[in-house]
């Protein structure tokens, strides 16, 4: 089969690897249109990540656990600006490290260390979980490196095992620092002007309707809700995005087999050339 987007407008609400996401629309032939819908912004945890670094030396963590290869990154650098990057190393390879997906993986490998967890695709905290099931965490004390937020689901599943928790969050998720192109895209989605919208993480759908609703117009909520679901193809590119999309009362019509940018724009060629030949 074709798998080509021959000329769909797809609205792209990634931030970080949106020039790279949009390549990817363009390669299928798309017309990509980016409304980045976050910043990723650093937290200052020089003192945190010196006292994490102390107790990685004594020895006083049994397990650590890294969920994004952003938070990895900020860690390593921020040990780095306080000259004990090869401490923190050193350490690091001396204990269990669970990895939550690709991205954390291949950042610790850049640095030489190779996790003796993975969770398994598509990456979400029950792939973690599962992955963690044989380990006895009760009154262990275990490091819990967040993403722009704090995962609630995974930290309540630890403790209920016992675990003693020691969270970080070095950079969390806030909206852009202009607001204008989302609101844009919410008028535009009304029009009908995008054949279909990407989601590639949970917090893009969280802020968008955020933004709805600080338009003030009691129909900004629903009016965007049928858009996503009756004038776009909602295409999510993991369970734990669809998810929050359906919370927000919004279905996704595509979802890849695996989680990634790649698959994701694959799978919506897809989904446009069988609904093209099922018309």
């Amino acid at each position: 089969m074709n798998q080509n987007l021959n000329g769909k407008r797809i609205a792209l609400l990634e931030a970080r690897l949106s020039g790279e996401l949009a390549r990817l629309v363009e390669r299928y032939g798309g017309v990509a249109a980016s409304f980045p819908a976050l910043r990723e912004q650093t937290i200052d945890s020089s003192e945190e990540v010196a006292t994490l670094i102390n107790n990685l030396e004594a020895g006083n963590y049994a397990f650590i656990i890294f969920q994004t290869g952003v938070g990895v990154s900020a860690l390593f650098k921020e040990a780095e600006q306080l000259g004990r990057l090869d401490s923190l190393l050193d350490a690091l390879k001396r204990m269990t490290t669970i990895c939550r997906g690709p991205k954390p993986t291949a950042v610790l490998a850049r640095h030489g260390i190779k996790p003796s967890l993975n969770a398994r695709d598509p990456f979400t905290t029950v792939e973690l979980l599962a992955a963690m099931a044989g380990l006895e965490l009760n009154d262990k004390q275990v490091v819990v490196l967040h993403y722009g937020e704090r995962n609630e689901a995974l930290a309540d599943a630890l403790i209920a095992r016992g675990a003693r928790l020691e969270e970080l969050c070095l950079y969390e998720w806030q909206l852009p620092e202009d607001i204008e192109p989302l609101k844009n895209l919410i008028a535009e989605l009304q029009r009908g002007a995008f054949d279909a919208v990407a989601f590639t993480s949970q917090i893009q759908a969280r802020h968008l309707f955020q933004i709805a609703e600080s338009i003030g117009q009691s129909a900004a909520l629903p009016l965007l809700v049928d858009s996503l679901n009756n004038r776009a193809v909602v295409v999510s590119i993991g369970p734990t995005c669809s998810a929050a999309l359906r919370a927000l009362g919004v279905e996704p019509r595509v979802e890849p087999e695996h989680p990634k940018m790649g698959p994701m724009v694959m799978a919506l060629a897809r989904y446009f050339n069988t609904h093209q030949l099922t018309k």
